[in-house]
């Protein structure tokens, strides 16, 4: 009997797959289409397996989809520039560009010896000039239209980084790169791109989202996005003629306001301090506070901090004068960086006022219960309610009051309402060399000045001496900064920051389409074939980033007449991590499983049916070496039992004998044929709907566990129902463990290889299961019963029980502590 050798199967049929060019994908009107990607891969170095669970989850997608007819793009690419490159370039005393490219090679080799069905004929890479072009091509587009602008700005600083940060690149205060370093306030000119422009579009475009792509990815956007409604406020300050604009989405509190809180980044804070008592002291305390902004994501944590700045303004509805205060919880980009404190109807004004002994007049009262008394309360009002003390609109609610006080505040000339973002505009300038060159040009006669298409791509030099000391290494080339202005021919300067590389990653899908067109981005027929994406993967850590930067990228381009679609992708699915040791996998946690180690040991199809196996791809996945040795296990056994009957049916197909009719099957032979076609059932759904992949592995399993429990096969099974079992069982494998696929579809005698087979078609009435009640316990009570097919797993029982309408209800807002599974009978969910 023949042994499986994983590593001998896998190099002859990827070499055989790259001789036919079977996962090549061209236009082809007359089959229907079908984009699949995983998200653009940064060139780390070597991949572990927490990096290989999103490509085989992407790869068993693409490769049913070919089987299902459809014309599959399944493409892949290198998000090449970056600081890490930089950085590590700085670390090893070598070029960012051979660091990055032996990471490439390394990275594509380990991509090939897992069999992704990539057309690498599409192959990009980020920092290469051909691709670089093009995002500075996009550049000048908006520039043209407005869209791109350079401003003094005050930035998030990466110390460590040395380069600023994005909004969305600060998490929880500290560098998205390092979660130890705090970011700093810096006051610099850079570029930015108006992404603001398109606030409203992202937003209402979710519509086209729902359903395809997870509402918590849709939440985060919409929260980061944050659009609020409200009414800007001018205040004027006392003994100054330029008021105070305050924006507030709760103007029927005003009368309640007892100071104006501003964000230490406020560019009127200066001038307040000039010839005060104290000045200098304030300004000490105010350059701490400048230095440590509290960021977004920490207000509700953070300890509040402040002074006054010894100046007041005016209130304008109550004619009081009300101190101006510093905050350090105040946002500078949100509305106009300064805030109304209204202690008794806000909790972080409530936080703040008890610390630093600020009154706490309440003027909304509940419309219901007892009285709100400023002495007794514990923490702020914030609902709405009842205006009390509030001039002539106490009495009026919450929303009458908003509605007439903006009113008179437009009619008086001290406001109006306004609507706001969250959103800010997107910042790309990078003091680093490793990234693309922003084609302008600054001449002392003609000012900022686009480079001209003909002169791209702007290149970035060679042999270029990297600090990483904030200041871009391009500025200390002569050769690169120094050209002539290509309006006057006169002496003049390059711009020496390179863009952000998010920039990079917002379209390269689009170049997929085309990738090697040396005229444009890409050829719009083309992209009009293939988009939409019909699935993208990724992890959701990206859904403020590089999802929010792609949507805006497809509408600008859709601005230019590139595109007509208004969203790139129609389904998005976000995949667990893998952990080890309950600690996602990592270098620096020192508990990564290396993809080629793991290769060498199991066999790539190994590793690819176990993280499809161990859980629901939604799910995080706790790596087990006792699990991959069990998925070992299970592909040797189904290796021998195709081999022990492989020559005969082979000489029972040259013979061309008859297929069986249903009615004149042996027991045996309609116990095969009912658990394959059951199971084709089962299987075929789950592509179709659920992606539970574990559970497509399990059945496989139990169908193997069948087949082997009715051995000898032949003793009352004729040869055709065995090939046909046995081929289904190949069939099905086949997009989860290509390799060992195509190894036992040619020992069943098929001469063609599976790229010609199509996914088969099961029997209604082969497939049909008994259908048994199962009961479903909450914390040991009876709350309902569910019918299902017999033979459900318990992750499937368990989904059924938590999706029943009547389970879900009565689950809403509970914490789940447990869970008890009792196959083919009950379910039980403990809660706390």
């Amino acid at each position: 009997m023949a042994e499986y050798d994983p590593q001998a199967v896998e190099q002859k049929w990827q070499k055989r797959w790259e001789e036919k060019g079977v996962f090549q994908a061209d236009m082809d009107p007359a089959r229907p289409k079908y984009y699949l990607l995983e998200m653009l891969p940064y060139p780390s170095g070597t991949l572990h397996m927490g990096h290989m669970r999103n490509y085989t989850i992407g790869d068993a997608v693409a490769r049913y989809r070919r089987m299902r007819g459809f014309n599959v793009l399944h493409p892949i690419g290198w998000d090449a520039f970056g600081l890490p490159a930089e950085n590590a370039a700085i670390k090893r005393g070598i070029a960012p560009r051979d660091w990055t490219n032996a990471n490439i090679a390394q990275m594509k080799s380990v991509c090939r010896r897992f069999g992704f069905s990539y057309d690498w004929r599409r192959e990009i890479s980020t920092c290469e000039p051909e691709y670089y072009r093009w995002n500075q091509w996009f550049f000048l587009r908006m520039l043209e239209r407005g869209l791109a602008y350079r401003k003094r700005s005050l930035v998030n600083w990466c110390p460590k980084c040395q380069t600023v940060l994005a909004n969305e690149q600060v998490v929880d205060g500290c560098c998205w790169q390092h979660d130890d370093t705090p970011v700093e306030a810096k006051e610099i000119d850079q570029w930015f791109l108006r992404i603001t422009q398109y606030a409203d579009a992202l937003l209402e475009d979710m519509a086209e989202l729902a359903g395809g792509w997870p509402e918590r990815v849709l939440v985060m956007q919409r929260n980061w996005i944050g659009k609020s409604r409200g009414t800007r406020v001018r205040f004027p300050i006392v003994g100054e003629k330029s008021p105070l604009e305050v924006f507030t989405t709760r103007v029927d509190t005003i009368y309640g306001a007892s100071a104006i809180f501003l964000s230490p980044a406020h560019p009127l804070l200066p001038g307040l301090f000039a010839g005060r008592a104290g000045q200098d002291k304030m300004g000490e305390v105010w350059n701490r506070l400048r230095q440590r902004i509290v960021r977004g994501a920490d207000l509700a944590t953070a300890e509040k901090e402040g002074f006054f700045t010894g100046r007041f303004a005016v209130n304008p509805f109550s004619g009081e004068n009300v101190p101006i205060w510093v905050a350090n919880f105040v946002l500078a980009e949100y509305g106009s960086g300064a805030v109304m404190a209204v202690p008794a109807h806000d909790q972080r004004d409530f936080e703040f006022a008890q610390k630093y002994q600020l009154p706490t007049p309440v003027v909304i009262q509940p419309l219901e219960g007892p009285k709100l008394l400023a002495d007794t309360m514990t923490e702020a009002y914030v609902e709405y309610g009842r205006l009390a003390d509030s001039g002539p609109y106490s009495g009026l609610t919450t929303q009458q009051a908003q509605e007439k006080m903006t009113a008179d505040a437009k009619a008086k000339g001290f406001g109006e309402a306004e609507t706001t973002f969250r959103l800010k505009d997107w910042g790309i300038s990078r003091q680093r060399y490793w990234g693309t060159p922003i084609p302008v040009i600054y001449c002392p006669k003609d000012g900022a000045v686009p480079v001209p298409d003909d002169q791209l791509p702007v290149r970035l030099p060679e042999n270029v001496t990297l600090t990483g000391q904030g200041r871009s290494p391009l500025a200390n080339v002569p050769e690169f900064l120094n050209t002539k202005c290509p309006k006057c021919g006169g002496p003049a300067e390059r711009e020496t920051d390179t863009m952000d590389t998010f920039f990079d990653s917002s379209w390269y899908f689009f170049r997929y389409a085309d990738a090697h067109n040396d005229r444009a981005p890409f050829d719009p027929a083309v992209v009009r074939y293939w988009f939409p994406i019909d699935q993208y993967i990724g992890g959701v850590e990206h859904a403020i980033l590089h999802l929010i930067y792609s949507r805006f990228f497809c509408k600008v381009m859709r601005d230019l007449g590139l595109v007509e679609l208004r969203e790139p992708v129609r389904r998005l699915f976000s995949q667990g991590m893998v952990l080890k040791d309950g600690a996602k996998m990592s270098k620096s946690k020192g508990n990564l499983v290396g993809a080629i180690d793991m290769a060498e040991k199991y066999g790539c199809d190994t590793g690819r049916m176990y993280t499809l196996f161990a859980a629901p791809p939604e799910k995080d996945l706790e790596w087990s070496e006792q699990g991959i040795e069990g998925c070992s296990k299970f592909l040797q056994r189904l290796f021998r039992l195709v081999d022990r009957h492989a020559a005969s049916l082979r000489a029972a197909s040259a013979a061309k004998l008859p297929t069986v009719p249903l009615d004149a099957a042996t027991a045996k032979e309609k116990e095969l044929r009912r658990k394959a076609h059951q199971v084709l059932r089962r299987v075929t759904s789950d592509f179709e709907t659920r992606w539970h992949f574990n559970t497509s592995v399990a059945l496989l399993m139990e169908l193997v566990n069948t087949m082997q429990s009715l051995e000898p096969l032949e003793q009352d099974a004729r040869p055709a129902v065995i090939q046909e079992t046995l081929d289904l069982m190949t069939l099905m494998l086949a997009p989860m463990a290509p390799h060992l696929a195509e190894e036992l579809w040619e020992m069943l005698g098929h001469a063609a290889g599976l790229q010609s087979a199509a996914w088969p078609e099961y029997n209604p009435q082969l497939a049909e299961e008994e259908q048994l009640e199962i009961v479903i316990q909450i914390n040991g009570r009876v709350r309902g019963k569910i019918r299902v097919d017999g033979g459900l797993g318990e992750e499937e029982l368990l989904e059924r029980a938590l999706n029943d309408p009547r389970i879900e209800q009565l689950l809403r807002a509970q914490r789940i502590v447990k869970r008890i599974v009792v196959p083919n009978k009950l379910v039980n969910i403990v809660v706390a």
